[in-house]
């Protein structure tokens, strides 16, 4: 057997790591045998040498294979999924979702929690009274045939060596590696058994990257490796230099979905990440031919209302309401307080810092800053106007949905700190920056 000291040796002083002393590292994040300082130093020498392409899709495969993987040989189409690498707002999932499957896809979502600024698609779902995102396999994988989609939470089964690696990460300083996020990412999707996967990578002042080349690094990372994996995956790499949509909070953006769904309102650059990754997806999944075809999939089960119906029917199947989308606040908790953010002055919003709203949302109790922490699922920010937009002194920027009149307060403040007003009228900027697919 080879002695954990010894892989980490070679990997502190650069050596590519073989399929074999890759497995074992793997197999002592499972069994122990690599103890929590020999796992914080492996880590550390992978943030300082980095990793191979060949490296990454072999500590992808690994740790995906270290719990359980999915088939669905009982499916009678495609099977595709999206990930984004997390925002403000982002609530696309549940809307892309709905319309891909709408159209013969099967979307098997495993999704997270929110940490930090930005917010969890499984705490959104949790909004909702009686949704369970904790299945059994069993009902899982019924819901997913009968419905065509269903969004649950990761369970322990799922890549099991990749939950012990990040949890130690978190507190050595070595999640900022792009081989250590790729595998992380994957590991975990490509356990769904999926045969086609969609990335959205955001970018701008309220993503986990910044800027345009560090988001195309990882979201090229990610390609490369997912598709050295045999999973055939894309990326789009979308802006994050606003909230995307309407509202930031866990009830706020599921009820904004079904706006969108029932088409009652559909912010324009939300609309754009979501028909641009449906494209992709519906294009990937072998349903359309290309841009223009997958377009008039998407519009049609928006107008004719089958995406609403699958969204529907997949509440109702995780055990939510059967009558969501006409009584929506019947079974989700509003705020105890509603109090309007107004301009101080007129001109025209210039620059949204989304990281401190998004903060400002985790303040107001929406969100947790270490796990297990209880959240406010009725707190958040609606009402939300973009960049570029004409503004009077006292129109509102926003509405905060809050606790107590003395937390709409504070993060009133707040909110009106992060955002910028100038006299002269700023253009919204790029929603989606690039597209990036394998490097041969």
């Amino acid at each position: 057997m080879i002695l954990p000291q010894e892989i980490i040796r070679l990997k502190r002083d650069g050596n590519a790591l073989d399929n074999e002393q890759m497995q074992r590292f793997v197999d002592g994040l499972v069994d122990g045998s690599f103890n929590d300082a020999q796992v914080g130093a492996m880590a550390m020498a992978i943030v300082q040498q980095g990793m191979s392409v060949e490296e990454t899709v072999a500590l992808t495969l690994q740790m995906m294979h270290s719990g359980e993987v999915l088939s669905w040989p009982e499916l009678d189409g495609p099977v595709v999924d999206k990930h984004s690498t997390g925002g403000v707002g982002d609530k696309v999932s549940f809307m892309l979702a709905a319309i891909v499957a709408a159209n013969g896809a099967y979307v098997p979502m495993i999704s997270g929690r929110g940490l930090g600024h930005t917010g969890g698609t499984v705490d959104k779902l949790e909004s909702i009274q009686g949704f369970d995102v904790e299945p059994s396999n069993e009902k899982f994988r019924a819901i997913v045939n009968e419905v065509g989609m269903a969004i649950i939470g990761q369970t322990s089964n799922i890549a099991p060596a990749d939950g012990r690696l990040y949890s130690i990460r978190d507190i050595t300083s070595t999640v900022e590696s792009i081989p250590l996020i790729t595998a992380s990412i994957l590991s975990k999707k490509l356990s769904a058994g999926l045969n086609a996967l969609v990335m959205d990578v955001k970018v701008g002042n309220g993503a986990m990257m910044q800027d345009i080349e560090a988001s195309a690094a990882l979201a090229q990372s990610i390609v490369n490796v997912a598709n050295g994996a045999g999973v055939n995956t894309q990326a789009i790499i979308t802006d994050m230099n606003q909230v995307l949509g309407f509202s930031a909070g866990n009830a706020l953006e599921i009820k904004e979905t079904l706006d969108y769904l029932t088409g009652q309102a559909r912010e324009p650059r939300l609309h754009q990440v979501v028909s641009t990754l449906a494209c992709a997806m519906l294009i990937d999944a072998n349903i359309a031919a290309n841009s223009n075809a997958a377009q008039r999939l998407i519009d049609d089960v928006l107008t004719n209302g089958k995406a609403a119906e699958v969204f529907a029917k997949m509440v109702s199947a995780m055990g939510g309401p059967s009558d969501l989308f006409s009584k929506p606040y019947h079974y989700m908790r509003t705020a105890n307080c509603i109090q309007d953010v107004v301009a101080q002055q007129d001109g025209y919003i210039s620059a949204m810092q989304t990281r401190d709203i998004g903060m400002a949302v985790v303040g107001l109790g929406g969100g947790r800053l270490a796990n297990g922490q209880q959240i406010d699922h009725s707190v958040g920010f609606d009402h939300i106007i973009h960049v570029g937009r004409k503004i009077s002194k006292g129109d509102v920027l926003a509405r905060v949905h809050a606790k107590s009149v003395e937390e709409a307060k504070q993060a009133a403040v707040i909110y009106s700190k992060s955002v910028a007003i100038s006299d002269t009228q700023v253009p919204p900027g790029k929603v989606i920056y690039q597209t990036i697919v394998e490097q041969k």
